[in-house]
């Protein structure tokens, strides 16, 4: 594996070389070059935003399959509470769970359940005046790395907790070893993920060396067969899987894990553009008041992956028609006042530099004052056709050699218009006045 891995990916064959994709990057990672769609690499963040905007399905995210459990004895399934959304009248989650055991699993974890430790884990933290306010939320793994890349300042200002993703997958393997007997490499464990920024926490995680997750399923990959086997379930055959309540399953939609932790002073956003606006204002320190914060990538919080099959208003209904058949909480952390060192970070956020001009702070500055002067001549009518999504962007590649400024079409045609001008004139001077 290089140095980065993404499970976003471009399909050359279907790209058509339209600017949709490169006007809603959030980190401006795209650009159009001969007629293609590039993704810088290091500036991707795994939302799955040009995934969800491409009309010609371009771009796809990378995911395991279901023939991966093949490469372990002990399987486990971590289901996303977003995947009870996807199912028509669901009042009992057992279906679901026991459904992922006739799949192959061996067992089952919720990640729902290891939600409701973290939000408590974060409420004990934020109570005992450890956190730097306002808390952001690191649940949302495109969150991360976007702060990472554009909001250095507000590095220190996310929660140092593992996802209830590793949480679950910590709690599932200590517990399957215990049971088995077999060592942690032949266990394996499977995050069934809504969206593909998880895909790229798995294989390289931030906070943290190594994931406990061994392999991501997509949603969208294992409705189908599920769903089959749900149908065939006869009430007899539930298996009493569940061990998690409203607060877990909340963690699915935009505002859940804001109010598991039971306070007033929360803001809560989805859809990268508006978090992009709530970090930005955060950044200002215009946003103040406020203990915790809480920002989902996705329209309508995880339901709105790109690796769901439900339109992600359809699935929140359904899930508060569930919630309503459940306790608020089922799991607890032990008594003791401290969080246990295994839910923290292992090391400190740390800011990204991939959108630094230079190293060098006097040449960076050169730089910048070349970019000004560049996008000064533009039209500043940021229509894309260049390939780059604002005409900023345009000059900051004109300036780094990546393009050429008359890869602006108006510069372009100014150019010929001034050419054309040259050669009329010089036809002016040379022919007879009476000429016509």
């Amino acid at each position: 594996m290089g140095k980065f891995f993404h499970s976003v990916t471009l399909d050359e064959s279907k790209c058509v070389g339209c600017t949709n994709c490169i006007k809603r990057c959030p980190t401006e990672a795209i650009r159009v070059r001969n007629g293609k769609a590039v993704i810088t690499s290091e500036r991707c963040i795994d939302c799955g935003e040009c995934i969800r905007v491409c009309p010609h399905h371009a771009k796809r995210a990378r995911h395991d399959h279901l023939a991966m459990l093949d490469q372990f004895t002990y399987k486990i399934a971590l289901p996303a509470p977003s995947l009870y959304g996807q199912f028509n009248n669901l009042d009992d989650q057992d279906y679901v769970l026991t459904g992922l055991k006739k799949l192959g699993f061996d067992d089952v974890v919720e990640v729902s359940s290891a939600a409701e430790l973290v939000s408590e884990a974060t409420r004990r933290l934020m109570d005992a005046g450890k956190l730097k306010r306002p808390v952001i939320s690191s649940a949302c793994p495109a969150i991360v790395r976007l702060i990472r890349v554009r909001f250095p300042d507000l590095c220190d200002h996310v929660l140092p907790l593992l996802s209830p993703m590793e949480t679950a997958a910590t709690i599932a393997k200590e517990e399957a070893m215990k049971k088995t007997g077999l060592p942690e490499e032949e266990i394996g464990c499977f995050f069934i993920t809504p969206c593909p920024a998880k895909v790229t926490d798995i294989r390289m995680p931030i906070g943290i060396e190594k994931s406990k997750v061994d392999g991501a399923i997509a949603i969208s990959e294992i409705f189908p067969v599920l769903s089959n086997k749900m149908d065939k379930l006869h009430p007899d055959e539930l298996e009493p899987l569940s061990n998690s309540g409203i607060i877990g399953v909340s963690w699915a939609s935009s505002g859940g894990e804001s109010s598991a932790l039971l306070k007033e002073k929360y803001l809560a956003a989805d859809g990268v553009e508006n978090v992009i606006r709530v970090l930005e204002e955060i950044e200002d320190e215009r946003i103040g008041e406020l203990d915790f914060i809480e920002l989902n990538a996705c329209t309508g919080g995880c339901v709105g992956g790109v690796l769901c099959v439900e339109n992600p208003y359809v699935a929140i209904a359904r899930l508060q028609r569930l919630r309503r058949y459940l306790p608020v909480s089922q799991n607890h952390l032990e008594s003791r006042e401290e969080v246990p060192q295994e839910m923290h970070w292992e090391g400190e956020l740390e800011f990204s530099n991939v959108l630094t001009l230079s190293e060098d702070l006097g040449r960076a500055m050169e730089m910048m004052m070349e970019i000004d002067e560049v996008e000064a001549s533009l039209p500043g009518l940021d229509c894309g056709a260049c390939g780059a999504p604002t005409c900023r962007a345009f000059a900051e590649d004109v300036v780094r050699g990546n393009s050429k400024k008359a890869d602006c079409i108006f510069v372009l045609r100014k150019q010929i218009q001034q050419f054309a001008d040259s050669i009329s004139h010089l036809d002016g001077g040379i022919l007879p006045k009476d000429h016509n």
